[in-house]
């Protein structure tokens, strides 16, 4: 999935999710539960695995 796609689905600019990528910056908490319910919801497995790795702790 591209970056300007993420973006779209997520609700946020490509910009954002460029930064996030490249360590500049973190995703506020509103993009980080779209984010989860996008893994959740979309991608399968892969996307549970990064559940996993970056969500666990959280809830």
């Amino acid at each position: 999935m591209s970056q300007v796609d993420f973006a779209s689905k997520v609700g946020v600019s490509f910009h954002s999710v460029n930064r996030w990528e490249n360590g500049r910056n973190r995703p506020i908490p509103l993009a980080l539960k779209q984010i989860k319910k996008l893994l959740h919801n979309n991608i399968g497995e892969p996307g549970e695995n990064l559940l996993t790795k970056y969500f666990s702790n959280q809830d």
